[in-house]
């Protein structure tokens, strides 16, 4: 299942600069908004691997993984 975010995108100064609203901390700046966009998702993938890893070292042993629907 594919999930989608939000990339909240503007042009400042010569830059695009845009955010994931849903994630804190995903922010990035390149010098057009395809880069921008690019960037934008692996800067995600790349924060969501980290959250995960670091919840399932937080576990320890003996957990479950269970999903949740919003």
């Amino acid at each position: 299942m594919e999930k989608t975010y939000t990339a909240i995108v503007k042009s400042e100064g010569g830059w695009w600069i845009g955010w994931i609203a849903e994630i804190p901390g995903v922010n990035c700046q390149e010098s057009s908004k395809q880069a921008l966009l690019e960037t934008l998702s692996i800067t995600l993938r790349e924060a969501l691997e980290l959250n995960r890893d670091e919840a399932l070292n937080s576990a320890g042993d003996d957990f479950e993984e269970l999903q949740i629907a919003l």
